[in-house]
């Protein structure tokens, strides 16, 4: 699944932002849902898109929240969803489905920071695994009927570079034993991206693709706490004075251009006829097998045969629907 992995040679930039990338589009009509598409980067997608002419539908564990958030913003409404309740994913697909709008884009948006102690759904799945890759797996399975009727539809999943260092814990998922943030965000975000493999593999010939979309690492503008600020400075986020670092070359981003990339998935005419890919500054992201190390000064994020991955994706998946079942 790697043959097309290859840059197209857009020409946007690192340093592009959402507005650049969708300018010029006409996007009237089309009928997008983000999840979480009311904080920081998820925010920006939602004004982007809604600024281009699509409907946006955000989907938010906290309605009244979130529609504060987006009060201002023409064309958006905001509907609850909460992606590690089974129940409410059911309910949120079913109500789309019943007024038979096609869903023209849905963007996988909504993730949790890692804790440094083990967090649970309902279910007993470790939280970030669970509402990153379950939660979003179970909503798209249940909206295809709506992503079929768009006849030319697109499924976006943020993924972030960790994607490259993350494993799957195949016999210990949930973190049983041996629980670490870091594998954890790692795992979550490397099953996004098989996620995505299959779902393209299985559904393209349906008229939909899919594209895991690494928004580059996006923290400001802050304020932070002393703790974070701490992990930042060792990081290379934030300078010695405590403000933010922005550095689209290495991968350090405002929220504008972070959210560049996830709405150059969800709405550019260049990738047509693309899927089953990880994209980065808003392009197809290079491949890249060498073993790089993470430090303040480089943050590895290209794309590697590990984690696009075709058999993982398709064992990812069906594992996916015995935790469902």
């Amino acid at each position: 699944m790697t043959a097309q992995q290859i840059p197209l040679g857009t020409p946007f930039t690192a340093s592009s932002t959402a507005d650049e990338v969708l300018s010029g589009l006409d996007l009237s009509g089309r009928e997008v849902i983000v999840t979480g598409g009311h904080g920081r980067l998820g925010r920006e997608v939602t004004r982007a898109l809604c600024a281009a002419g699509a409907t946006v539908t955000v989907a938010a564990r906290d309605p009244e929240r979130a529609a504060a958030a987006v009060d201002g913003i023409k064309g958006v409404r905001v509907e609850r969803l909460d992606l590690t309740d089974p129940g409410s994913i059911e309910s949120f697909a079913q109500r789309w489905l019943a007024s038979g709008r096609p869903l023209h884009v849905l963007v996988n948006n909504a993730a949790v920071l890692f804790s440094p102690e083990i967090v649970r759904d309902a279910r007993g799945h470790e939280l970030q695994f669970s509402t990153s890759h379950l939660g979003h797996f179970q909503l798209t399975r249940a909206l295809l009927p709506a992503l079929r009727a768009a006849h030319g539809a697109r499924v976006v999943t943020v993924t972030s570079g960790a994607a490259r260092f993350g494993e799957m814990r195949w016999d210990d998922l949930d973190f049983a034993t041996g629980y670490d943030p870091a594998s954890a965000y790692g795992q979550s975000k490397r099953a996004n991206v098989l996620f995505t493999v299959e779902l393209d593999r299985r559904y393209a010939d349906d008229g939909v693709r899919a594209f895991a979309t690494h928004p580059g690492v996006v923290i400001g503008p802050g304020p932070f706490t002393a703790e974070q600020i701490a992990s930042f400075r060792a990081q290379g986020l934030v300078d010695d004075d405590g403000a933010t670092v922005i550095d689209p070359g290495n991968g350090k981003k405002t929220i504008e251009q972070g959210a560049a990339t996830l709405v150059f998935g969800a709405a550019s005419p260049l990738l047509d006829g693309v899927g089953g890919v990880y994209l980065k500054d808003s392009d197809v992201a290079e491949l890249d097998e060498e073993q790089r190390p993470l430090t303040a000064d480089s943050i590895p994020s290209d794309a590697n045969s590990a984690m696009l991955d075709p058999d993982d994706a398709r064992r990812l998946w069906e594992l996916s629907e015995q935790l469902l079942a």
